[in-house]
C-alpha cells in the first residue's frame, strides 16, 4: 500500500517562518534570507516524511502566506486596485495582496475561514474587466528541488473548483465563465510538474460541501479529463477532506482520477458508499490519521477500515494517509516534556502522525498484534485517569433546564432596561484587545520565569490598563475596554484557569500568514476553579466614568480553538465550558460590571459542511452561548463578537443567540455581510466592523464614513454601533491610535448628519 500525508505544517517547529516573515516585513531581513529560511524548512519537512517511511514527500504544501493566494498569483488574478503594484517585485506584490499596501493605501484581499477550520485564507476576487497574466507556481521549483535531493515528490495543489467556488465575483462578474482560463493554466502547470514528481495531488475539499453550483458540476468530469491528460501518465490524486463526499460522490468517483482520497475522520460513515461507487481502475486513499487534532490514532478502529477497503479492492489499490493536511496540527511532540505523562503519552503531532501512517501499513502487512495491543492499552489507561470524568461536572451539565437557556425578558424590554447606559446614537467601542507591546510580553515572561514577583507583575499590568483607559478617553470612545494586557491569548488565558485543560510549550499552528496560535488542550472534564477576570475589569472601571466592558471568550470559541478530547461528544464538552463562563458572567454582574462581551469568533467556523450536520451543530452551539449568557438581569447588556466568516446564511441562528449587541467583520467585504439584514428583521444592535485590523494600513475618515452610510442602508440608526473588525492585539499603537481616531471622527460626522 502507498503511504503519504496531504501536507505538512509550514511554520516550523520553533515558528521559524513567522520570525523570518516578520523580520522581512520590518526590513531587517532580505528577500534572499527569507527564501533561504523557507527552503531550509521545506528540506527539513521532507526529511521528516522520508525518515518516517512514507512513500512520498509532499511538495506545494508550503506557502509563504497562503496556498489560495499562491493559486491566485499563479493565475494572475490580481484585482485592478493592485495595478500600482504590478511593477513591484513578485514577493512585494504577493505580500501587498495579503496584507494591503500601506504606502499606496490599497486594502488587502478579504480574509475568511478555510471551511470549518481555524485557518484563514485570502479570498480571490474576480473582476469582469480584470486581465489575468499567469505566473509560475512555487510548487514547480520545490518539486524539482525535492527530486534533486533524492526524495520522491508528490506535488500538491488547491484544485480549480475549490479556488473558483471560494472566489468572490465583483460587481456581478460571471466567475464560472473563467473556468476555461483557470483550467488551461492548471494544464500547463501539470505538464511542467509531471516529469519531476511521482504523483500530483489536487485538493477539492469543496466536494465535501453543498457549495459547488450546478453549472460547475456539469463541467467537472470534462475538466478532470483535461487535467488527467495534462499529467502525461503520472498518477493524479483527487483529494477531498473535512467531511463525507455525500452528494458529490458520483462526481468524484467518475472524475477519472488515478486515486481518490477521502476523509475517514470527519466522514467515517462514507466508506461503504465510496467502495461501491469507485471505478475498477481507481485506487482509494484512506484518510484515517486525524490531521486536525493531537491525539494518537486508535489503531484498532483504523485497521478495521483499512481491512474493509483491502478486502474490497486489494492492497495494490489502497493508500493510507492523513485525513487532511497536517497544517492544522503542531509540528513535533518530542519536546513537550513539561506535560503530565498520562497526557503526553496520548499525543501525536505532525512528525508523529507521519509515523502513525506507516505504522498502520506495517500492521496490515505483517499482522503485528503487539503494536495494536500497546496502542489499546495506552488509550484505556488514559480513559481511566481520575481527571477524565468528574461526577459533579457531569451532573451539573445533565441537569440544565429550559430556564437556564433564556434571558428574563425579550429584547425590546431589555433595551428599555438598558437605557440607563445613556449612550449616544452610533456608540463607539472596540472589540476588546489593544496592542500587545514588547513591554507587555516581557512583563508576562518575566513573571512566568520568576524574574519579578506577583505584586510587581500586577502593578505593571495595572499601569498598562491605566494607560489604555486614558488613551480611549482621549480618543472619545463611548464604551471602553481594559485592553487585555494580562492575556496572552483569548482562549489560552481562560484555559489556564479552567480545570480539564493543559498547555503545550511549542504546540503552535498557523492561523493566517505569520499569525500562529497555541491552542489549549482539553483532556478532561471542564470546570471553573475561581473568578478569572473580575479584578482586572473592576480596576479598569475604577479609572473612568464611562462604562467598561467585561471581556470573555465564549464556550464555542474556546471549544473550536482548542484541541478537544476525542472521548466525549463535542456538544457535551461545550456545555461544560458554557457553565464555567456562566459563573464568570454572573460574578462580573454582581461586581457591578453591566456590559459584558462574550466573544464567539469561532461560531461559524465550527459549523459542519452539510446542511443536516450544520443544523445539529448550530442547535447545541447556540444553546451553549445562551447557557453562558442568560443568567443576568435585563439591565445588563450582553455583547458578542464574530469575525472572518460568512454569516448571512446563519443569521436566524445568530438572532437566536439573543445577544443585545453583536459586532461582526465586514470592512474587507465592503459591508457585504449586511445584505442579509435587508430581508431578515434583526431587532438587536449591530456593530459592523468599519476597518480591517489585520492590515497595517490606516483607513481614512472618508473611507469609514462611506462604510457607515452603507451600513445605514441595512441597519436602523438606533441599532448601529461603530467598531473595528476585530481586536487590536496584533497592531502597533502607531497604527491603532490614528485608525481609531479616524473611526471616532467618522462616527461623530455621521451622527451629526443624522441628528440634523
Amino acid at each position: 500500500m502507498q503511504t503519504h500525508i496531504l501536507g505538512f505544517p509550514s511554520i516550523g517547529k520553533k515558528r521559524e517562518l513567522k520570525q523570518a516573515l516578520e523580520s522581512f516585513w520590518k526590513g531587517s531581513l532580505s528577500a534572499e534570507a527569507l527564501l533561504e529560511t523557507s527552503n531550509d524548512l521545506k528540506k527539513r519537512h521532507w526529511q521528516v516524511q522520508k525518515d518516517a517511511g512514507l512513500d512520498f514527500v509532499t511538495t506545494g504544501d508550503f506557502s509563504l502566506y497562503d496556498r489560495m493566494l499562491d493559486i491566485t498569483c499563479m493565475l494572475g488574478a490580481v484585482p485592478p486596485r493592485f495595478a500600482p503594484c504590478l511593477d513591484d517585485s513578485p514577493l512585494d506584490r504577493y505580500f501587498s495582496l495579503a496584507r494591503g499596501d500601506v504606502r499606496r493605501n490599497i486594502p488587502a484581499l478579504e480574509m475568511t475561514k478555510w471551511f470549518d477550520t481555524n485557518y484563514h485564507y485570502l479570498v480571490p476576487e474576480i473582476d469582469a474587466s480584470g486581465l489575468w497574466s499567469s505566473a509560475e507556481h512555487p510548487v514547480v521549483a520545490d518539486t524539482k528541488l525535492a527530486k534533486k535531493l533524492g526524495y520522491a515528490p508528490k506535488a500538491a495543489l488547491v484544485g480549480p473548483f475549490t479556488w473558483l467556488t471560494l472566489a468572490k465575483a465583483q460587481d456581478g462578474a460571471p466567475k464560472w465563465a473563467r473556468l476555461k482560463d483557470v483550467v488551461a493554466t492548471y494544464e500547463k502547470l501539470l505538464a511542467s510538474l509531471a516529469p519531476h514528481c511521482e504523483c500530483i495531488q489536487i485538493e477539492e475539499p469543496v466536494l465535501c460541501t453543498e457549495l459547488l453550483p450546478e453549472e460547475a458540476a456539469r463541467q467537472f468530469r470534462q475538466t478532470w479529463s483535461a487535467l488527467n491528460a495534462a499529467c502525461g501518465g503520472k498518477p493524479l490524486l483527487l483529494a477531498t477532506c473535512f467531511g463525507p463526499l455525500a452528494g458529490n460522490l458520483e462526481l468524484a468517483a467518475n472524475s477519472g482520477c488515478t486515486a481518490l482520497h477521502i476523509d475517514l475522520v470527519r466522514g467515517r460513515e462514507q466508506l461503504d458508499a465510496v467502495l461501491a461507487a469507485l471505478r475498477p481502475a481507481t485506487s482509494l486513499s484512506l484518510g484515517v490519521i486525524d490531521g486536525r487534532n493531537i491525539w494518537k490514532n486508535d489503531y484498532a478502529k483504523s485497521v478495521a477500515l483499512i481491512r474493509q477497503a483491502v478486502s474490497a479492492l486489494g492492497k495494490d489499490r489502497v493508500w493510507i494517509g492523513s485525513s487532511c493536511s497536517l497544517l492544522h496540527s503542531p509540528v513535533d511532540v518530542a519536546e513537550e516534556n513539561a506535560l503530565p505523562e498520562h497526557i503526553r503519552n496520548r499525543m501525536a503531532f505532525a512528525v508523529q502522525k507521519c509515523a502513525e501512517v506507516v505504522a498502520l501499513n506495517t500492521i496490515i502487512e505483517t499482522g503485528d498484534m503487539a503494536a495494536l495491543k500497546e496502542n489499546e492499552a495506552l488509550l484505556l489507561a488514559a480513559a481511566a485517569h481520575r481527571e477524565n470524568r468528574i461526577a459533579e461536572v457531569r451532573e451539573r451539565a445533565s441537569s440544565a433546564g429550559a430556564a437556564d437557556f433564556s434571558r428574563q425578558s425579550a429584547y425590546p424590554k431589555r433595551r428599555a432596561a438598558q437605557a440607563w447606559l445613556n449612550l449616544p446614537l452610533l456608540p463607539t467601542t472596540t472589540i476588546g484587545s489593544f496592542p500587545q507591546t514588547a513591554a507587555i510580553r516581557k512583563t508576562r515572561l518575566d513573571f512566568k520565569k520568576g524574574v519579578i514577583t506577583e505584586a510587581d507583575y500586577k502593578t505593571a499590568i495595572r499601569q498598562e490598563i491605566r494607560e489604555c483607559i486614558e488613551k480611549q478617553e482621549k480618543l472619545g470612545l463611548d464604551v471602553l475596554v481594559h485592553g487585555e494586557a494580562e492575556r496572552n491569548d483569548m482562549v489560552e488565558y481562560f484555559g489556564q484557569q479552567l480545570g480539564g485543560f493543559c498547555f503545550t510549550q511549542n504546540g503552535w499552528v498557523q492561523s493566517y500568514g505569520s499569525r500562529c496560535v497555541k491552542p489549549p488542550v482539553i483532556y478532561g472534564d471542564v470546570y471553573r476553579k475561581q473568578p478569572m477576570t473580575v479584578d482586572w475589569i473592576l480596576y479598569a472601571q475604577s479609572l473612568t466614568q464611562k462604562p467598561v466592558k467585561g471581556m470573555l471568550t465564549g464556550p464555542v470559541t474556546i471549544l473550536c480553538w482548542s484541541f478537544v478530547r476525542d472521548d466525549l461528544e463535542r456538544s457535551e464538552v461545550c456545555k461544560q465550558i458554557a457553565f464555567a463562563i456562566r459563573d464568570e458572567v454572573q460574578d462580573l454582574e454582581k461586581a457591578g460590571v453591566r456590559i459584558i462581551q462574550i466573544d464567539e469568533a469561532a461560531l461559524r467556523e465550527g459549523m459542519p459542511l452539510t446542511r443536516a450536520q450544520a443544523e445539529i451543530y448550530l442547535q447545541w452551539a447556540v444553546d451553549a452561548f445562551r447557557l453562558a449568557s442568560s443568567g443576568v438581569e435585563d439591565s445588563t447588556q450582553i455583547h458578542t463578537h464574530m469575525c472572518y466568516s460568512e454569516f448571512n446564511a446563519i443569521l436566524p441562528w445568530i438572532a437566536r443567540m439573543d445577544a443585545d449587541v453583536i459586532s461582526i467583520e465586514s470592512s474587507r467585504s465592503g459591508m457585504e455581510l449586511l445584505d442579509a439584514f435587508t430581508d431578515f428583521h434583526y431587532q438587536a444592535a449591530v456593530g459592523p466592523g468599519v476597518y480591517d485590523i489585520h492590515s497595517p494600513r490606516i483607513p481614512s475618515v472618508e473611507e469609514m464614513t462611506a462604510l457607515l452610510k452603507k451600513a445605514l442602508r441595512h441597519i436602523a440608526r438606533e441599532q448601529l454601533w461603530v467598531n473595528p473588525d476585530c481586536g487590536l492585539k496584533t497592531r502597533q499603537w502607531e497604527e491603532a491610535l490614528p485608525a481609531l481616531e479616524n473611526m471616532v471622527a467618522a462616527a461623530v460626522q455621521v451622527r451629526e448628519t443624522l441628528q440634523r
